[in-house]
């Protein structure tokens, strides 16, 4: 199979000769061992290594703090917001805020004025050829919601004034709604999925009850998904943590697949999943990334990837159950993952 094909094969739950992989997006502070150890001077050399079957395109977006859409939205009060200092619990704009009148009193930035469509061209341009092509457009309306009053006072404000963290929430969705739809005409036909998503899960359970995030963010979650679906997208979601309890909820807004898995929370591992949604959900991840990918060895690391691969023959494309490889990861246990994925 080729690799667009096996991915969509995967993602769909059809046959396909093995499960579909990705690399993931490495941390910028583990890309040179990446390099060094692959013989490249580039991650496409490294993905070219791997024979991986999904090509990952950031969602460019410029302000004066970095490149990235998740630093679109500056809430902070002291310091300002920068890649590598991100904070949702320090105290946020809105945070001595009830009345919803008062949400334009912050300086909502218009996604237009800070979006290159060339950039965004060139990037969904200069792909490796036949990769199924992610969109990472994240659009974390519900953790940006927190940035926004400050985690804890967020929490607090969802049960007393909850027309105010509402309205919050929904500018915030409507901010990435124009961003995105932004982001879609511009790459017409040159994506195959997106990713989004919000982090919901701590290591035994959600950080938020199942009840508020049904409340709160599945009906804005649905919005995001309705949008990617119109333009003829995959949707992937993205929440690191434990989220077993909100899977079906996921599952009823029109997810595709679930990433990354993470595989050492609670009743996140690859079997609880295959057996409880095995047949309704599909998705992305599994090789746990907290223990396995850090204190394993190579062949470790190959022999579970074979018990997913058997336990998972389509409905999962094998990746770290983190979004990012970090620094700690051994670059040989990224070989043998990939190595195993690929022996067919």
């Amino acid at each position: 199979m080729e690799h667009r094909e096996r991915f969509y094969a995967t993602i769909e739950r059809r046959s396909a000769d093995r499960p579909a992989s990705w690399l993931g997006l490495p941390d910028l502070k583990a890309i040179p061992g990446l390099l060094a150890y692959f013989g490249t001077d580039s991650l496409d050399g490294v993905r070219k290594a791997i024979d991986d079957d999904v090509y990952p395109v950031e969602f460019p977006y410029h302000t004066p703090r970095g490149s990235a859409i998740y630093l679109a939205l500056d809430f902070t009060k002291k310091g300002g917001l920068d890649a590598e200092h991100r904070t949702l619990t320090s105290p946020g704009f809105f945070e001595n805020v009830s009345d919803p009148s008062r949400l334009d009193d912050f300086p909502w930035p218009d996604p237009a004025e800070h979006i290159d469509l060339e950039e965004i061209r060139a990037a969904v341009k200069h792909v490796l050829p036949g990769r199924a092509v992610l969109g990472v457009i994240w659009s974390a309306f519900f953790q940006d919601a927190w940035a926004a009053f400050g985690m804890q006072n967020a929490c607090i404000r969802m049960i007393e004034t909850p027309e105010m963290f509402q309205a919050v929430l929904d500018r915030i969705v409507d901010f990435y709604l124009r961003a995105n739809e932004i982001y879609y005409e511009t790459t017409r036909g040159k994506l195959d999925a997106v990713l989004i998503g919000n982090d919901y899960g701590a290591q035994t359970g959600p950080i938020i009850s199942p009840e508020s995030i049904r409340a709160y963010a599945m009906p804005r979650t649905r919005k995001l998904v309705d949008q990617a679906k119109s333009h003829g997208l995959k949707v992937i979601h993205h929440s690191c943590g434990s989220i077993h309890d909100i899977i079906p909820d996921l599952i009823d807004i029109g997810v595709d697949a679930i990433h990354p898995i993470q595989a050492l929370a609670t009743h996140m591992d690859a079997e609880r999943l295959r057996a409880d949604f095995g047949d309704r959900m599909s998705f992305v991840g599994g090789l746990d990334a907290q223990y396995l990918l850090v204190k394993g060895t190579p062949r470790e690391i190959a022999k579970r990837v074979m018990e997913l691969k058997a336990l998972f023959p389509t409905g999962l494309v094998i990746s770290p159950s983190h979004e990012a490889i970090l620094p700690d990861v051994d670059p040989a246990n990224i070989e043998a993952l990939f190595k195993a994925v690929n022996r067919i």
